[in-house]
């Protein structure tokens, strides 16, 4: 049976927490890149108070807010109980995540979009312990044309067309 009282450590007894520390660095320097990013979208003088930038600023600022209260977590000893810091990082898992999504940054411009989300859902589904490839590529598929066309189609919103999209576009009566 287990100890209450030693089934999570006193925040102040641990001293930092590194990883938390880190994360909260990365998460804090996100923040100040969306807050960056959305100064620079140019506002019509139209918009009195609320305009394109509304969501990315509360974005943002609701970012820094959250990466600040993880950093004072982390310096007071992190957040994460002891039982999470007993089970070590699944570094193979994680390349298979890395994979998949710089596998879509590469592949999205010459494939185009149906075609980099496939090969990123795959990979992902590999990461978290699928030993079906096939399967999971033809659930990649099914959303990703879902994706695409709903965006394509009912938002006029190009996100990528690649042979695939452009193959589907061409069957008269399709769409």
């Amino acid at each position: 049976m287990l100890d209450a009282t030693n089934s999570s450590r006193s925040p102040h007894d641990a001293g930092v927490g590194k990883g938390e520390l880190a994360l909260s660095i990365g998460l804090l320097a996100l923040a100040l890149i969306v807050l960056w990013q959305t100064l620079e979208i140019p506002v019509s003088p139209i918009y009195a108070r609320v305009g394109p930038t509304i969501i990315p600023m509360m974005t943002a600022i609701g970012l820094i807010g959250l990466s600040a209260g993880l950093i004072v977590a982390a310096l007071r000893g992190g957040w994460q109980p002891d039982e999470e810091r007993a089970y070590a990082v699944d570094m193979r898992a994680l390349a298979w995540l890395a994979a998949g999504l710089m596998a879509n940054i590469l592949l999205i411009g010459p494939a185009g979009f149906t075609a980099a989300s496939v090969v990123m859902f795959t990979l992902a589904s590999k990461a978290f312990g699928s030993t079906r490839p096939l399967r999971d590529a033809g659930i990649g598929l099914a959303f990703s044309l879902i994706s695409y066309f709903g965006f394509a189609k009912a938002l006029g919103i190009n996100i990528g067309a690649g042979a695939v999209e452009r193959a589907l576009e061409a069957i008269p009566g399709l769409f």
